[in-house]
This record gives C-alpha cells, structure tokens and sequence, in this order.
C-alpha cells in the first residue's frame, strides 16, 4: 500500500508524526484531500480539522486541530507548519467551551465600540480557534 508520512510542527515542537493513506487539510480555496505521490506543493492553511487515515491502524482517523498555518507536500512526505496545533486527545473540552464563552463575549465587546476592527478581529479568530478545538474534541 501506498503511504506518506504526515508531520505537524508548532513552535512547542512536533505535534503529530505517523504515516497515512490520506490526509485532508482545510485551506482558503476548501477542503483539500491528500494521496500518496500528490503533486509538490505548497499551500497556505485555515483553522480547520485535520483529518489523517493512518496506515498502521485500518479505518482509523486522527483528527489534529489545526490553527493555520502552511503545508508543503513533496515526495510523499507532508510537512505542516501550524501556529498551534492539538490532537483530539489532547483537547480540554471543558477548557474549549469556556474558551469559545470568552470569545463571543470579547466579539460582542469589540463589535459595540467605535474603530475596534482589531480587537473584532482577534475575538474572531479566537471564536473560530475555540469551535475547532469542540468540534475536533467531539469526533
């Protein structure tokens, strides 16, 4: 069977390293699907779950939230540079709602005050971070 060895790198270190079928990252143009001997490229990356078919393990996906960032595949080995990165094990659901809880009441804040298209924009990012963590946390 034909593999690719996928590998999540942070700025805390490598977060995910395993060999996969496939691998389907999120990036500005959609979802995009990854299969051994893909084209080289190299592509910007959304907050999105990452989904990884391993293939040491039949039928089971690793989910990886990830939260931007880059990808470079070339000759079967997928490289991922995230600003941060957890896999669905890792994730505090409890942590990720509070998170998210925050996040609207700081959007809701910011959207109120005059010239504060910052501060909206940093509240929406971090809402947008929060729900990737839930929903990866509750595949």
């Amino acid at each position: 069977m034909a593999e690719m060895t996928v590998q999540v790198v942070t700025p805390d270190g490598i977060k995910y390293a395993h060999r996969a079928s496939m691998v389907v990252v999120g990036t500005p143009d959609g979802e995009m699907g990854i299969l051994p001997d893909h084209v080289n490229i190299i592509s910007p990356l959304t907050v999105h779950e990452m989904k990884v078919y391993r293939v040491d393990q039949e039928q089971t996906i690793n989910w990886v939230a990830v939260n931007g960032g880059i990808i470079e595949v070339k000759n079967n080995q997928i490289t991922i540079i995230a600003n941060s990165a957890e896999r669905k094990r890792e994730i505090d659901l409890d942590r990720a709602k509070r998170a998210k809880v925050r996040a609207e009441r700081e959007l809701e804040e910011a959207q109120a005050k005059p010239h504060s298209a910052d501060q909206v924009r940093r509240a929406q990012v971090a809402l947008e971070r929060a729900i990737n963590r839930i929903n990866v946390g509750n595949k």
